[in-house]
């Protein structure tokens, strides 16, 4: 395929995920399933367009005063990839496979210049590419930097993964992996980090590498899993020798990580209420070479029964509305609604209610969700210390001296001696917020 039947084909694709609010995933494969013609290249060019016009959605809407599909493509091409308006009118020419021809209220849209101060007086969650109706939410974590942390979350997330200690370390693991020009991240110390690659019409179908396919990761040497979630692990404190309970393990990300802290000595007990979210932490088990982790049959709570008031630490992941992960997923981001976040919200107060009673005395409770709005982060830990008796708030800069022995970053919403919230803004990694209780000896 040429570029301007990459275009078409994206309007169609976003069109449809915009009428129905499909995940955009989905509708992508759909596509490529009936379209068997379109290449590699292909689908990842199709697959930036709608991507990064998802990410842009707000902004774009307000440069091209349109939000239909044709007109966010449109808007990425000239303002987000860098084409000018020869090569928009070349692309767009009404030919058979493209785009038809532009009409004059969108030139003058696709003419106009970005301006730096018109920009500034947006409104937050236009520049920042939010939903409005979470405007007050961002704004209250983040007061005047709300847009540039919406803006932070709709840019191309870059590739993390873990080295697997246990079996390699490193700077192996980067030797390795050096065609990929992988380079450490700033503050998990086993992490590694590829780049996201750069949005224009030069890089069309640049993507990043099918990582998993390297012999490295058949060996078992890493994982996939962002900085953030990385650093979750490292402050939850799993040590050798200890009982840990993870209580909602999902695919083991946090689970791998903590086994091999704990190199091997002890047990991790790993849970989740879903059994198909569970279903692939065998594989990832028997890859990475370990042998203290015991899965429970999920779906019902009674396997959590015999831990009560045994383990030495649990780690409550909740689920959450993935508002951290918007980068990697920023269709989400518009189907999300205020019902959706009151469900999150009942949802984690349940986990934590769960999670208390396994909590040996002196032990620790540590609470993560991929979010960076209060209302799952900052309020449910001050719900928990109100309604869950027993439980003191840990200061995260005390846990992360203690556990990565380095100075702490500031937490993102300018909060000390609670929970830490990570964001891309100010980390580079995705959302995260951790927060750790000590149930009273």
């Amino acid at each position: 395929m040429q570029l301007p039947g990459r275009l078409s084909a994206a309007i169609e694709i976003l069109d449809d995920v915009l009428t129905h609010g499909r995940p955009a995933a989905m509708a992508l494969s759909d596509w490529a399933r009936s379209h068997r013609f379109a290449g590699a290249k292909d689908r990842a060019a199709i697959g930036n367009l709608v991507y990064d016009a998802l990410r842009r959605k707000a902004s774009l809407s307000q440069r091209m005063q349109d939000e239909t599909a044709r007109a966010l493509v449109l808007g990425v091409l000239r303002f987000v990839w860098g084409a000018d308006m020869d090569a928009l009118d070349l692309l767009c020419d009404g030919s058979r496979f493209a785009p038809a021809a532009l009409v004059e209220v969108e030139r003058r849209a696709l003419g106009a210049e970005v301006d730096p101060a018109v920009d500034a007086g947006l409104p937050a969650h236009v520049a920042g590419d939010y939903p409005a109706w979470l405007a007050p939410s961002m704004e209250r974590v983040f007061g005047a930097e709300a847009a540039l942390q919406g803006a932070a979350l709709a840019r191309r997330a870059p590739l993390d993964i873990r080295a697997n200690t246990l079996k390699t370390t490193r700077e192996k693991l980067q030797a390795a992996l050096a065609r990929h020009r992988p380079e450490p991240t700033p503050l998990a110390p086993a992490g590694l980090r590829i780049a996201a690659p750069a949005a224009g019409l030069a890089s069309a179908n640049a993507r990043l590498p099918h990582i998993e396919a390297e012999s490295a990761h058949g060996k078992g040497w890493f994982e996939v899993q962002d900085e953030a979630s990385q650093l979750a692990a490292c402050l939850a404190g799993a040590r050798p020798g200890m009982q840990v309970a993870d209580i909602c393990a999902g695919g083991g990300g946090k689970t791998l990580a903590m086994a091999a802290h704990m190199e091997n000595k002890g047990q991790i007990h790993a849970w989740d209420l879903d059994k198909h979210r569970l279903r692939p932490i065998w594989e990832r088990l028997k890859r990475a070479g370990l042998r203290n982790v015991q899965v429970l049959e999920s779906g019902e709570a009674e396997p959590l029964q015999p831990l009560h008031g045994r383990m030495d630490m649990v780690l409550a992941d909740a689920p959450c509305t993935g508002s951290g992960s918007w980068r990697r997923k920023p269709d989400a981001k518009w189907r999300l609604s205020p019902e959706a976040l009151a469900s999150r919200v009942a949802e984690q107060r349940r986990v934590l209610q769960s999670a208390a009673p396994l909590v040996r005395p002196g032990g620790q409770l540590v609470y993560v969700t991929c979010s960076l709005l209060a209302e799952e982060n900052t309020d449910q830990a001050a719900w928990f210390l109100e309604n869950v008796p027993g439980f003191t708030v840990r200061p995260y800069e005390e846990v992360w001296r203690e556990t990565l022995a380095s100075p702490p970053p500031a937490s993102a919403d300018a909060k000390e001696g609670g929970g830490l919230l990570l964001s891309p803004a100010g980390h580079g990694t995705d959302g995260f917020f951790i927060a750790v209780f000590s149930r009273v000896d």
